[in-house]
């Protein structure tokens, strides 16, 4: 579990984040919703250690990240896993490669062959045991993306962070990502963070959300609550999707959200 106590944020005078207060549960899909400029990638940046809050504190699993001792923070770091917005592979290294760096970074006492054996793993885990060999410049950009996710648990990592997982992607492509997220997430029992504005995503795999708007926390619940806040921001911002309209219309009727995904498309 991550927990953000009243953190604050500003640049140059100008406050970004003001007064976040959240916590990330374990095993579950935390989703962090919002507009663009509202804070999220921020927040982010603060709670992996990339920007230092000016006021408040972060903690992993109990333990004070902020401000902590350095070897503190770094066995911390360790257990983070990135799922970056473009994937930020290496050009001049494989799949394999790629997959394969942070255990070369991260555990220095793990032999080539076990290095190996988890790199096979995890790209079989995500659907890739057959691209080991390819080139970045090879590969479609979902499956860019799911070496990113093979890269970010190779490690085992505790945390995992995603960066618009689904951005420049198709919808389909998109639904993929979010269950693979999703099954990891409940399968190795990882607090994951996710850090997007898609609806779409919301509706697939939000166990948990906290809504930003203007750098401060409107709203937080699960996708299931998330159609009948009472929050005029949020409700602005989700009902400007056709895909939610059409969920809130199913569930008004009695039916389930699950329907939305064979109905064709219609005005709503």
């Amino acid at each position: 579990m991550i927990e953000v106590h009243n953190i604050h944020k500003a640049f140059n005078g100008n406050p970004v984040l003001k007064g976040v207060n959240c916590i990330f549960e374990t095993g579950k899909c935390n989703l962090v919703l919002g507009g663009s400029g509202t804070g999220k990638s921020v927040l982010l940046q603060c709670i992996v250690g990339l920007m230092k809050p000016d006021i408040g504190s972060i903690t992993f699993d109990g333990t004070m990240f902020t401000n902590n001792k350095v070897d503190i923070r770094q066995e911390i770091r360790r257990q983070i896993g990135m799922l970056f917005q473009g994937g930020a592979l290496f050009d001049s290294m494989t799949v394999a490669e790629n997959t394969e760096f942070p255990l070369k970074m991260l555990t220095p006492n793990m032999s080539r062959e076990e290095r190996r054996d988890r790199v096979e793993f995890c790209l079989k885990r995500v659907g890739l045991e057959n691209a080991g060999n390819k080139m970045p410049s090879e590969i479609s950009g979902g499956m860019k993306k799911r070496v990113g996710i093979a890269r970010a648990i190779a490690p085992n990592c505790t945390y995992l962070f995603c960066d618009e997982p689904n951005s420049g992607l198709d919808p389909a492509t998109s639904i993929k990502i979010d269950e693979l997220i999703y099954e990891i997430t409940h399968e190795y029992g990882i607090t994951t963070v996710v850090i997007t504005h898609d609806m779409n995503s919301v509706v697939e795999i939000g166990d948990h959300i906290i809504f930003l708007h203007k750098g401060q926390k409107l709203w937080d619940g699960n996708k299931d609550e998330i159609l009948y806040a009472q929050v005029p921001e949020l409700k602005e911002f989700i009902f400007s999707s056709s895909l939610v309209r059409a969920a809130k219309r199913v569930e008004d009727e009695g039916g389930s959200l699950d329907q939305i995904r064979n109905e064709p498309a219609r005005e709503v």
